[in-house]
């Protein structure tokens, strides 16, 4: 069962997988977007069955509400991360065990690895792409079942040369959308179209004192800098959101943290934890990764502590841990003290 979106990651995995021998099926997870013509071209011209589900109903109470919700309480969800385990790859592996079919796949940058203990693993890929960070919730039991023939890809211009070479029109189609269910890209305003924007308020500095006004605080993230429209000796960032004052605190320099804590915990790796560990640890979605020692929590809660401060590590956002490139776990971040 091939997550099958019509653009050039998934046609190529689907590629790939006939070429080794797989049967495929291109399922396509119809959320509402205009892309079901476009998938089922793209099966058409693979030459595989495609079947659409419609997983609307899913997304709204598994990703939408909790997506909202986290900007109502001031922090910053990633949904796709709600998404991946929940809806998505939960639903792909339901419907392969309803067809009888023994893998699921997507186009997803990430590299699964059997090991010697029987577990499989979750690893970075090597391309900047690498979206094992959006991944970390699957359970090692739905792992054994995953497939991502484009892991082992260094680069997304990799793919679309093979995706030329096999012949595939959607070589040169753009790259998806960042949120499936926000096509125009602002949070805010889908929230404000369905009656959940939230009202404006002040701006304040560390000292409480007032420095204009907010559009709500569902427009705002620990660390932004951009957008802010107040006037000051310097540039000014995000520092903290106060949902209960309805205020978004100012201040010249950057949010740090030495020590963070997650809640929410998942344990891909369960070996580790029984005593702190060194870590590598993304605290959002890109290439960089600061050293760390974690420490296991009662309650599915974990503490992070960082060789060195890192910038705006933004509550409602997940910090993952990492051994020589293999997801261990991880969790969300909690709005710190």
């Amino acid at each position: 069962m091939l997550g099958l979106s019509g653009g050039v990651d998934s046609a190529l995995c689907a590629r790939i997988l006939l070429e080794k021998g797989y049967q495929v099926t291109g399922v396509y997870l119809d959320t509402g977007s205009d892309g079901a013509e476009e998938a089922r071209k793209a099966a058409l011209e693979l030459g595989i069955p495609f079947l659409p589900v419609d997983v609307k109903e899913q997304l709204e109470e598994k990703v939408i509400i909790p997506f909202m919700e986290g900007y109502r309480r001031g922090i910053t969800p990633i949904p796709c991360i709600f998404c991946n385990p929940a809806v998505k790859f939960h639903v792909l592996w339901q419907k392969a065990q309803e067809l009888g079919a023994s893998y699921v796949a997507t186009g997803h940058y990430s590299v699964t690895r059997r090991l010697e203990n029987g577990i499989t693993g979750l690893y970075m890929s090597s391309s900047p792409n690498d979206q094992s960070y959006m991944l970390y919730r699957l359970p090692p039991a739905l792992l054994d079942h995953i497939l991502f023939p484009l892991g082992e890809l260094s680069s997304k211009e990799d793919t679309r040369a093979l995706a030329r070479k096999a012949g595939l029109s959607s070589a040169e189609k753009p790259d998806s959308m960042e949120i499936c269910f926000i096509p125009e890209g602002d949070h805010a305003a889908f929230m404000e179209q369905r009656g959940l924007g939230l009202p404006p308020g002040d701006f304040v500095d560390e000292e409480g004192h007032v420095l204009g006004k907010h559009k709500g605080i569902h427009h705002y993230t620990l660390g932004q800098r951009r957008g802010l429209g107040i006037a000051a000796e310097g540039r000014l960032f995000v520092r903290e959101i106060r949902p209960e004052q309805n205020q978004v605190v100012l201040s010249l320099t950057p949010p740090t943290a030495e020590v963070i804590t997650v809640e929410s915990l998942c344990r891909t790796a369960p070996e580790y934890g029984g005593e702190p560990f060194e870590a590598d640890v993304k605290i959002r979605h890109s290439r960089r990764l600061d050293k760390a020692i974690v420490t296991y929590l009662p309650e599915g809660r974990a503490k992070v502590e960082f060789s060195s401060p890192v910038r705006a590590p933004s509550p409602g956002q997940s910090a993952v841990f990492y051994r020589d490139g293999r997801v261990i776990g991880g969790g969300y971040i909690e709005k710190q003290p």
